[in-house]
């Protein structure tokens, strides 16, 4: 590992659905599912969020 490795800008981790994952190593495997499982998180945490702005909504007009 050089000195100069520190101020190379970190590679952002994507993950592309599909993609060829047979060049990956297994912490670069952990890494995806790591964030993927986060960004599931986000999303369902918006849902949720959403349906119950709906709810309201809903209960508001009837």
């Amino acid at each position: 590992m050089s000195l100069f490795d520190d101020d190379r800008p970190q590679k952002k981790i994507a993950h592309e659905i599909g993609s060829d994952l047979s060049l990956l190593s297994v912490d670069e495997l952990a890494a995806r599912i790591a964030l993927l499982r986060a960004e599931i998180e986000r999303l369902e945490s918006e849902k949720t969020k959403k349906g119950a702005s709906r709810s309201a909504a809903e209960n508001l007009f009837r």
